[in-house]
């Protein structure tokens, strides 16, 4: 997938794409043609760089209901022919998810374009999915003839149907359609589910890896071998080490870990982070600057693993390199580090957002870190983070920190974060908007009576309208 075209963070398209409170707040206020033709440009080319961490769907479908949009765009994107050429799950799975919410909200013609695309659209899995959430067991049932049907009776269809069934993330239909008397729907469903069973099975009785009884070296010539293959296991590898090494094999490992081959090298240097060995910080800094990118990125890496009080010193004297470890020791500061460290955090804060813009994945402990210590200072620096950023995750993580550091959060952002895409967000939102805005009343009030909310959301909003909480 490319990474999406992000409009500027003060244009309707750019707030709605990010998913900020203020994008539905300004499509409100927008002229409605206007905001439409901005929230079907989001839903159909999906704004998220990560969609595993950042939420939009439930934001999307709320807008869709204020503004009594229809899903005529979406059911135009979903039936394109250019659905069977491109089935990649990011051309329709935010669509998909945005139509369940619908769905989920009362929305039948939402409802009936899922079991129209589960029928015949290419990601039928993910329509399937929605379905299984939402849908009552006819409908679920009137689909077994037309998703089985998408797998001939040979020996390739039924091992993918075994597959389908094995991997289903929602197994509701699946498990419907076993019970249905009919033999090319209940037969084949059972035998495909006893079939992953199998597979699963065997799977497990097939272990790869090490043995018992494995040497040191044994261990090292696996990761390299794992390596040239593209396979990277160090982490794993260092675990066998903890569990065949012992301590007449210390010196072998130090060895390894100076000068070793790359696999060696990098799985000795997490063990040795694993052991609490006293030279693996003398390693780690060797090993950060050698030219192997493998080699520096474990070293790294494994610094990163680390905890006690020698990694923290040892952080503050590397947070002013400019190379990967000065930005992991920053983090490492941002994390573990004392009010005495905030100098360096903010340092690292202010030249991250000035080097590498917003979006770096830099900013997310750096963020965290100045919340935690307090920063102050940091809020101007925060706040725009929290404007230009396109990543919701990050996002949410600036409005906690500022609502740390920034006196006027309550008055200001935090009203906003009420509408924001992310619940984690609107948690922290729900704790801190200032109830003197009507606008929070109100958003509270809805927030309390949604079913689609988070529990945890909710529980936060009840923590500022309930029997003991200040009149709103």
């Amino acid at each position: 997938m490319f990474d999406p075209f992000i409009a500027p963070s003060g244009t309707l398209l750019g707030l709605l794409q990010r998913g900020r409170g203020d994008g539905t707040l300004h499509a409100l206020a927008a002229p409605r043609p206007e905001a439409l033709a901005a929230l079907n440009h989001c839903v159909l080319s999906d704004p998220r760089h990560d969609w595993q961490v950042e939420n939009r769907s439930l934001y999307y479908a709320r807008l869709y209901l204020d503004l009594d949009g229809g899903i005529e765009e979406i059911e135009r994107h979903l039936c394109d022919p250019e659905d069977h050429l491109d089935t990649d799950d990011s051309r329709t799975g935010l669509a998909l998810a945005v139509l369940g919410h619908l769905a989920s909200y009362g929305r039948e013609d939402a409802l009936a374009l899922l079991r129209r695309y589960a029928a015949t659209g290419s990601n039928w899995a993910w329509a399937l999915d929605e379905l299984a959430l939402r849908d009552d067991d006819t409908g679920l049932r009137s689909l077994a003839l037309p998703v089985l049907g998408r797998f001939p009776a040979t020996p390739e269809g039924t091992a993918e149907l075994a597959a389908a069934v094995r991997d289903a993330f929602e197994p509701r239909p699946w498990r419907l359609w076993a019970d249905d008397p009919r033999d090319e729907v209940g037969a084949r469903v059972r035998a495909a589910s006893e079939q992953g069973s199998f597979d699963r099975w065997q799977r497990q009785m097939r272990p790869g890896g090490p043995r018992p009884g494995w040497s040191v070296q044994a261990v090292f010539d696996w990761a390299q071998q794992g390596l040239e293959r593209g396979s990277v296991l160090h982490v794993p590898a260092a675990r066998c080490l903890s569990a065949v090494a012992g301590p007449d094999d210390r010196p072998l490992i130090i060895e390894a870990a100076r000068s070793g081959p790359e696999a060696a090298r990098c799985a000795s240097l997490h063990h040795l982070v694993e052991a609490g060995d006293p030279a693996v910080l003398d390693l780690i800094e060797a090993a950060a600057a050698d030219p192997s990118h493998t080699v520096s990125e474990a070293a790294v890496g494994a610094f990163e693993r680390m905890c006690g009080e020698a990694a923290v010193d040892r952080a503050r004297r590397w947070a002013h390199r400019t190379d990967a470890l000065g930005a992991s020791a920053a983090g490492v500061l941002a994390c573990r580090g004392g009010s005495q460290d905030a100098p360096l955090v903010l340092g690292a804060l202010r030249e991250a957002v000035r080097g590498e813009g917003p979006d770096t994945p830099r900013l997310w402990t750096l963020v965290d870190g100045a919340g935690r210590l307090g920063i102050a200072c940091a809020a101007p620096v925060l706040r725009h983070v929290y404007r230009e950023t396109s990543s919701s995750h990050l996002r949410g993580r600036a409005a906690r920190a500022l609502a740390a550091t920034d006196p006027s959060f309550p008055t200001g952002f935090a009203v906003e974060c009420l509408w924001d895409c992310e619940e984690t967000t609107r948690e922290v939102a729900a704790l801190h908007a200032e109830t003197g805005d009507i606008r929070v009343a109100e958003r509270l009030r809805r927030l309390a009576a949604d079913p689609a909310e988070e529990a945890e959301v909710q529980t936060a909003v009840r923590s500022r309208i309930g029997p003991d909480a200040p009149a709103v």
